[in-house]
């Protein structure tokens, strides 16, 4: 059953709510047992309880506290299979020539710097098990340009490149590194832009599909390229957007 991830022990971060508890709960339906972390004590808390899993607020601007998140994952669970960078904020939109620079650096800090750390921290682990596969969550924002997403976008371009180069610098050792870029997914962030009638309709003009994404849909993607159904695919960018990326509006 090359889906099938049971005895699989899998890390997600920001899985308390939208796309990254999404990702757990498809973890979990395949047979996984999931590490459950969010910045905020209380939701970590009680999403792990909901699922049945571990659970550990984690800052993940914070590198120590990533490495305790690592290695709390592999005493809870017996080690690690799967990891799934996902925690990430957007910060404040506008061009780039207005940029804030404390909102650009955290938002750099969150969403690129904390997965190059938590890679490096956890990769080793996957490698001990005789490979594994790491997902980054990266951004249809990082593949197209944008006059008001800005630091968000940057930091989500580097996430692909970054699945890239974990991937060359990994793969060696069996562990596979790819990245996910969902488009407009219908989520708790999203909620004031589903509101704008305007904004949908323009939109869904430039989606193929003619409407937002679900967090299942993301997840979906996500346990693909974890399972071993995806055992040889590597560095690879799976855009999950129903075709924004690909139109010309028509």
């Amino acid at each position: 059953m090359v889906f099938n991830l049971s005895g699989r022990k899998a890390l997600v971060t920001g899985s308390t709510r939208g796309i990254g508890r999404a990702i757990a709960e498809v973890l979990i339906a395949q047979g996984a047992q999931v590490m459950i972390s969010s910045e905020n004590a209380d939701d970590t808390a009680r999403v792990a309880q909901a699922l049945a899993m571990p659970g550990m607020a984690c800052d993940v601007a914070d590198d120590e506290a990533l490495a305790r998140l690592v290695a709390r994952s592999v005493a809870a669970l017996g080690g690690l299979d799967i990891l799934v960078c996902n925690a990430g904020i957007t910060g404040q939109p506008g061009p780039l020539r207005g940029i804030d620079m404390a909102d650009y650096a955290r938002v750099m800090a969150i969403n690129l710097r904390s997965q190059v750390v938590l890679a490096n921290l956890a990769l080793p682990h996957l490698a001990a098990r005789a490979g594994g596969s790491a997902v980054l969550i990266a951004s249809l924002a990082g593949l197209r340009g944008n006059g008001a997403i800005n630091a968000y976008a940057l930091a989500k371009a580097g996430v692909v490149q970054l699945a890239r180069n974990l991937a060359v610098e990994w793969g060696p050792q069996g562990v596979r590194v790819n990245a996910v870029s969902p488009g407009f997914i219908a989520t708790e962030l999203s909620a004031s832009l589903l509101a704008n009638a305007e904004f949908v309709a323009h939109r869904m003009a430039m989606t193929p599909l003619r409407r937002p994404g679900t967090p299942a849909e993301v997840a979906g993607a996500v346990a693909f390229l974890a399972s071993g159904a995806a055992g040889f695919v590597t560095g690879h960018n799976l855009v999950v957007d129903g075709g924004t990326l690909i139109t010309d509006g028509s």
